[in-house]
């Protein structure tokens, strides 16, 4: 028969317990930061999407101001929609183009955004279709720092 060496290797009830209760609690701790990890993330994203759109707005109108392109009357120099940006606009045998595609929002998962126009009011969430003065994200979410998405 055999004997045995170093006692019983089984853990017992209590160890078992100890060991789930430990396992529990980092689970709890490290749900929420990961969490709070990938909004993070998302703002980042958000405003780097933000800047290039911006960018590109400020590009086309710069453009348009030195009569590198034509402007449309009562567009004061700004593009008719965010198409207008990628497909580029052809003038003295060039195609000026401002984006290689339209972003996608990180917070609303679609590359639809919310646009404002030289004449509409600055706090307007409709857009008058004149042309693309400035752009925001759609989304009705709550940011980390507690201010809304949309007022970015």
């Amino acid at each position: 028969m055999g004997t045995r060496r170093g006692g019983n290797q089984a853990f017992t009830l209590v160890e078992l317990i100890a060991a789930m209760a430990i396992l529990v609690i980092l689970t709890a701790i490290a749900l929420p930061l990961a969490r709070n990890g990938i909004i993070r993330w998302r703002e980042v994203q958000l405003h780097e999407d933000l800047r290039v759109l911006r960018s590109a707005i400020d590009r086309y109108k710069a453009d348009c101001d030195q009569s590198k392109i034509p402007m449309r009357p009562d567009s004061f120099g700004y593009p008719p929609d965010l198409k207008t940006l990628v497909e580029g606009v052809k003038a003295r045998g060039k195609v000026y183009k401002y984006l290689r595609r339209i972003p996608v929002d990180p917070m609303t998962g679609s590359s639809d955004w919310g646009l404002r126009s030289m004449q509409d009011d600055a706090d307007s969430k409709g857009w008058g279709g004149q042309n693309v003065f400035n752009v925001y994200s759609k989304s009705q979410a709550t940011a980390l720092d507690g201010t809304n998405y949309g007022d970015w």
